[in-house]
């Protein structure tokens, strides 16, 4: 891996302000709808986590209203689906319902299922694991129409315990109310404090194509490093527009992951990395930038022209890269396609030699996690 040392005013401002956000996010009351014994509750009453814009046309969408016609259609199609996004909630119920409508009646696609296009994936915190506890899997949704009402679970002791159910990745969700038998305790759990991760990028990170939300790698690189992370990634469309860098620099995050360059290549690197970058600093000169070179495509090694382009993006990438540390960039960072997934990306971790199964998501948050704890000081 090729990086600069980090600048330590900045791990400082990290460190200070993680240590003043709150240890364990905050819990609201919220009023219920109660019917047949079943206490409804709204999650559009209560904040939603890794959502960058609160003023979305859409409640679970991604990108700002204002967004339409200014970033790409299929960007703007895409940021419709709730990728990265979760509810956090408390209960001691014993069982836990859903009741959705899903934005799109596509609920699955030839190379990927249901459960991981319009799923509704459940985590719990078994605080009997360790001190802070651990986020464990519980249950996800097996969408079989675009609008239904469904036990996530049920049988569980009637512990208090903190869930936080994830939202479909190729799918948006336009209503979604969580019920619990009437009579047991609920409450709406805030997002967490701390400034974000936002990661950009393909395909890839917007969840192709792994079996269920909850184990795409963003998911599990919040988990593991205790951070919320934005997910901006579109499908086939993370091409580093101008438009897209002015977006993101509006917001404030602990650290830009910029992972598009699969969906560039060669040409169009040269032509747009240097200045998209360029538009981050005006606004976050000091902000730490991890840039991530494409993935070495698995059937590469018999196919020469996937060979080809994987070596002239890589060092496309890399002229990006040296360009911004010649001219003074002390927080770029670079994650090499060979620490990436490199001698992992076999036959084991993709379904097609590019995009993700479950294992290849995990091996990602592996690769990921190893070079964003020293850039976050943790």
């Amino acid at each position: 891996m090729s990086k600069v040392l980090p600048n330590y005013c900045c791990l400082l401002a990290v460190f200070l302000t993680t240590c003043a956000a709150a240890l364990f996010a905050e819990d609201i009351d919220v009023t219920p709808t109660v019917a047949d014994g079943i206490a409804w509750y709204n999650a559009q009453n209560w904040p939603v986590e890794n959502k960058a814009w609160n003023d979305t046309a859409r409640y679970f969408a991604r990108l700002p209203g204002r967004a339409e016609g200014v970033v790409p259609d299929d960007v703007w199609r895409l940021s419709q689906h709730s990728a990265g996004e979760l509810v956090r909630f408390r209960t001691d119920a014993p069982a836990i319902r859903v009741k959705f409508r899903l934005y799109s009646d596509q609920l699955a696609m030839t190379h990927m299922p249901a459960t991981g296009v319009s799923g509704l994936d459940l985590y719990a915190l078994d605080k009997n694991d360790s001190d802070s506890g651990t986020w464990k899997w519980a249950a996800c949704t097996m969408p079989q129409s675009q609008e239904d009402n469904v036990e996530l679970i049920g049988g569980m002791d009637p512990a208090m315990r903190d869930y936080m159910l994830y939202l479909p990745l190729y799918n948006g969700v336009d209503a979604l109310e969580i019920g619990v038998p009437e009579g047991t305790e609920f409450h709406a759990v805030l997002p967490r404090a701390e400034k974000p991760i936002l990661y950009y990028g393909t395909s890839l990170a917007q969840g192709g194509c792994c079996s269920r939300p909850g184990n795409l790698y963003t998911a599990m690189l919040s988990r593991r490093l205790d951070y919320p992370v934005l997910n901006l990634g579109f499908s086939g469309s993370a091409r580093m527009e101008p438009e897209m860098g002015e977006l993101f620099a509006e917001l404030d995050p602990v650290l830009f992951v910029l992972d598009a360059s699969p969906n560039m290549y060669a040409d169009l690197i040269d032509q747009r990395g240097v200045n998209f970058i360029r538009i981050l600093r005006d606004k976050h000169p000091d902000t730490p930038i991890l840039l991530v070179e494409n993935h070495i495509h698995a059937h590469s090694w018999i196919i020469p022209g996937k060979a080809e382009e994987d070596r002239t993006n890589v060092e496309a990438l890399r002229r990006v890269y040296d360009q911004l540390i010649a001219e003074g960039d002390k927080n770029l960072y670079y994650l090499r396609a060979d620490n990436l997934v490199g001698e992992k990306i076999d036959n084991d971790t993709t379904m097609d030699g590019s995009h993700l199964n479950d294992l290849g998501m995990y091996r990602m948050a592996d690769s990921l996690e190893e070079v964003i704890r020293p850039i976050l000081g943790l």
